[in-house]
């Protein structure tokens, strides 16, 4: 899964233009059409794009059952408030509770 940033040039085809559509039609404000198998942005037919801003990926606080970027996708630079602090809560996948419990990293404050 390729993030795209401010400056990428993207080769657009009809295969890969799905996983790019938010991006370039609502987060960017182009308007975006498919017609006869030819890709369109604003009205001028495209092969390819070059991204307008940083995209990131972002994962929710409860990994199995978030509605994250695997449900809604990237996310634009712009629609990003604050940043992280601290660990909130860490556990070891490889250990069963209460021996999974990191204390060590819990309220630590992220670098």
């Amino acid at each position: 899964l390729y993030i795209p940033k401010k400056g990428d040039r993207l080769a657009l085809t009809l295969e890969n233009l799905p996983q790019y559509r938010d991006v370039i039609a609502k987060y960017e404000g182009n308007s975006l059409e498919v017609r006869d198998g030819q890709i369109w942005i604003n009205g001028a037919p495209a092969n390819e794009y070059t991204i307008r801003q940083d995209y990131y990926f972002m994962m929710g606080d409860n990994r199995h059952n978030s509605l994250d970027s695997r449900y809604w996708g990237f996310v634009p630079e712009d629609h990003i408030v604050g940043k992280p602090s601290f660990v909130w809560m860490s556990l070891d996948k490889d250990k069963s509770f209460p021996a999974n419990i990191r204390w060590n990293r819990i309220f630590s404050k992220v670098k």
